[in-house]
Formats: C-alpha cells, sequence, structure tokens
C-alpha cells in the first residue's frame, strides 16, 4: 500500500482524513443543504460521521477509491471532502465527488479542490477517464465541472433516491 498523498493548491490543503475530524465531518455531511444533492439523509449523529471516516480509509485501502480532507492552510479543520470512488484501475476510471460546508461555499475552494485532483488523477494514478454524476438540479456542480472542462454525456432516469423520490442525474466526464 502507497503512503496516502498530501496535495495543496495556493489556499488549500488536500489531506487524509482521520478520526480527529468526525466533528468536521459531521458539521458538514448533517447539513441539509450539502446533503441536498448526495443520494442520501443528512447524518444526525457523530457516531454516523465516524462511520464516514472508516469507509473513506477502507476505500482507500481497498483501492477502491480515495477521499481527502479539505482544509484551509494555517487552520486545523475540515471545511469539506473530495476524492474518487468507483476507481477501476483496469480499465484507468474513477468518479469525482466533492462537498464543503456551506460557510465556505462561493469562494472558490471547490474548483481550487477539483483541478488539483485531476491533475493528481490523470498524472498519478493514470486515469484516462474522470467521470461525475449529479443531480439534475444541481446548478452549482454542472457549473464547476463545466468550468473544470468536463462535458455532459447523458441522463441517467431515477438514478438516485434521495428522501424516499428517485430523481435523474446527469453524467459528465473527462478524459487526459
Amino acid at each position: 500500500m502507497f503512503e496516502f498523498p498530501v496535495l495543496e493548491t495556493d489556499r488549500l490543503r488536500l489531506r487524509e482524513i482521520t478520526a480527529e475530524d468526525a466533528e468536521g465531518i459531521f458539521a458538514c455531511f448533517s447539513s441539509s443543504e450539502v446533503m441536498r444533492y448526495y443520494g442520501q439523509g443528512p447524518l444526525t449523529t457523530l457516531a454516523q460521521a465516524g462511520e464516514y471516516v472508516d469507509f473513506f480509509a477502507d476505500s482507500f485501502r481497498d483501492k477502491r477509491g480515495i477521499r481527502w480532507g479539505i482544509e484551509l492552510k494555517g487552520s486545523k479543520g475540515l471545511i469539506g471532502t473530495i476524492g474518487f470512488n468507483a476507481w477501476s484501475p483496469k480499465h484507468q476510471r474513477a468518479e469525482i465527488g466533492y462537498e464543503l460546508n456551506p460557510d465556505f461555499w462561493r469562494k472558490g475552494y471547490a474548483g481550487e479542490a477539483v483541478s488539483r485532483v485531476l491533475i493528481y488523477g490523470f498524472e498519478r494514478m493514470e486515469l484516462t477517464r474522470i467521470g461525475a454524476v449529479v443531480f439534475t438540479g444541481n446548478e452549482a456542480s454542472k457549473a464547476l465541472l463545466v468550468k473544470q472542462g468536463f462535458q455532459q454525456e447523458g441522463l441517467l432516469r431515477n438514478y438516485m433516491v434521495q428522501d424516499g423520490k428517485p430523481h435523474d442525474t446527469n453524467v459528465y466526464s473527462i478524459v487526459k
């Protein structure tokens, strides 16, 4: 197993998520605004946040994905997470996902993190395709992906269930 990579941008440090981050994970994933387009409901307990931490660690250990905690340089505590899931080294592809605590929206942090993670995915993970699945109503995520060079490929009907109701999603990708 290789060591967890730490990535940096001008304003951000992307690092491994640890048990000490459970409160930061909870602050982000308990927000109904954040979870609106996530495909599951908001967290309600700190124990659930601990399960997320374990899931991210297991995913990395088992080479199914990698999830970085996003923190501001010079500050302690996560403002969100970003990473790849559905990673297939054989097929050189993965799907990107990200979320930020609403206190940090509209400051360019998500775009900065996505840009850095894309470079890592193509150069270090040797991906040839990075996809994204986005709820059709998630205009902010759509705009961010298009700005980063992603192209919309199609519609997945009733692909994600949120609050017991199926929702359509769009598929985006960027290729090396």
